[in-house]
């Protein structure tokens, strides 16, 4: 509301200006209207073909359209008009992990950290790649970087539980996923990695109230989630079954004392066979 407010401002005081095209972009693209929102980037890079954001911005609405090649060119235009242009820096880098060419993300992202050492953001993301790349170790200390300079931030503590969980330090990865779900607690993806966690640590009733929990807030992820819980149900079934067979047998068994077993007595067995 306050950007549709600004946007209707600035029209009425500069209707001609590329900030005013900029800003009336943002409101479309806040609303997911990308087409609309590209139609205004465009047009401020018309009206001034050197305002750099307004690339930027283009670039990032390609993205949202999944059109990488022209978001490329945007960003590249971006870059060549401004090389400290760090915004362009991390564009360029969320393609290339998108298409999966990680040294291609991890160079970008630290090109754009270079610039501006102290985002979060881009803290985060070079984590993110890092633990792309199973480079864990590095990947938590960037996300524990991003941690300090945003300690607020709920993407870097969820993207720290999954370098956890990687590195089998599975306690560790649901203290960072209870502080997730505390901020977002309708987030299913918090609530089916803290089943899959606790499922795994034997904790099988906190595992099926956060499947539960994630198929409720999910609907369309559930054959996931079903799938999560079919697993669990089975695990609990086997398990009971066992105990259940080891109840009888203890029931129905005469276990021989620890004398009967001594060593003597089981060479005087066998001379009496």
């Amino acid at each position: 509301m306050e950007l549709a407010t600004l946007a209707h401002d600035v029209e009425q005081k500069a209707p001609r200006a590329p900030e005013t095209f900029c800003v009336l972009g943002n409101s479309f693209s806040l609303e997911k209207e990308h087409d609309y929102a590209l139609r205004f980037f465009k047009k401020a890079c018309e009206v001034d073909d050197k305002f750099t954001y307004a690339f930027t911005l283009a670039g990032h609405e390609y993205v949202a359209n999944e059109d990488f090649d022209k978001a490329m060119t945007c960003y590249r235009t971006a870059l060549r008009i401004d090389p400290n242009h760090y915004n362009a820096w991390w564009g360029l880098g969320t393609i290339y992990f998108r298409q999966e060419k990680n040294d291609l993300a991890e160079q970008h992202f630290r090109s754009a950290i270079g610039i501006h050492p102290t985002s979060s953001i881009l803290w985060c993301f070079l984590g993110i790649v890092l633990h792309a790349q199973k480079r864990e170790d590095d990947a938590l200390q960037a996300l524990e970087r991003a941690g300090r300079l945003n300690p607020a931030n709920p993407q870097v503590r969820f993207q720290r539980a999954h370098v956890l969980l990687a590195l089998g330090r599975l306690p560790e990865a649901l203290v960072e996923l209870e502080a997730v779900r505390d901020v977002a607690p309708r987030e299913a993806s918090v609530h089916l990695m803290m089943g899959n966690i606790s499922k795994q640590i034997g904790q099988r009733d906190k595992a099926m109230y956060h499947f539960v929990s994630a198929l409720d807030l999910e609907p369309k992820d559930a054959a996931t989630v079903r799938a999560a819980i079919d697993q669990l149900v089975r695990r609990c079934a086997c398990a009971c079954a066992c105990r259940g067979r080891t109840d009888h047998a203890r029931r129905t068994t005469r276990l021989p004392s620890a004398r009967a077993w001594t060593p003597c007595s089981h060479r005087r067995r066998r001379r009496n066979l």
